[in-house]
């Protein structure tokens, strides 16, 4: 079961809590939120911020990479898995067009990593599922 876990829905999950969590508790809007920073000072003299929102596509690549490498194995699991991307991806763009505080950059590259995801998912296999059946494309050999 957990082979077929679509590992983006975390990040979906996250962001969902700190949104509806967040404004509960601070009573500010999602902008606010994760604009929240740790500030680094570089050799160069430069601050950098890294902010709330920064982190939660940072993890969302890891888990994006996770999700990628799965989906080089072609068996069973991998279509519920192929599946349950497709609606964590529908629930992110829905959640993005249509809930307040969720139309912000971060969770619209989220969304984006959801729908890399499902098209990965769906090219990586359908070419894996070609290597195991030994189709090349043209036809081999004579009649």
């Amino acid at each position: 079961m957990l082979k077929s876990f679509p590992l983006l829905l975390i990040a979906i999950i996250a962001y969902n809590a700190l949104i509806f969590g967040g404004a509960v508790v601070t009573g500010t809007d999602a902008n606010a939120i994760l604009a929240r920073s740790v500030s680094f000072t570089m050799f160069s003299d430069d601050v950098w911020r890294f902010t709330l929102g920064d982190l939660i596509v940072l993890v969302t690549l890891g888990l994006l990479f996770v999700e990628v490498v799965k989906s080089t194995r072609t068996s069973a699991t991998q279509v519920l898995n192929h599946a349950m991307s497709m609606l964590t991806f529908v629930i992110g763009l829905t959640e993005f067009l249509v809930l307040r505080g969720f139309s912000t950059t971060a969770f619209f590259f989220v969304v984006v990593m959801t729908f890399f995801d499902v098209v990965a998912g769906f090219t990586i296999s359908i070419v894996g599922a070609r290597r195991d059946l030994g189709t090349t494309g043209g036809l081999t050999g004579t009649n």
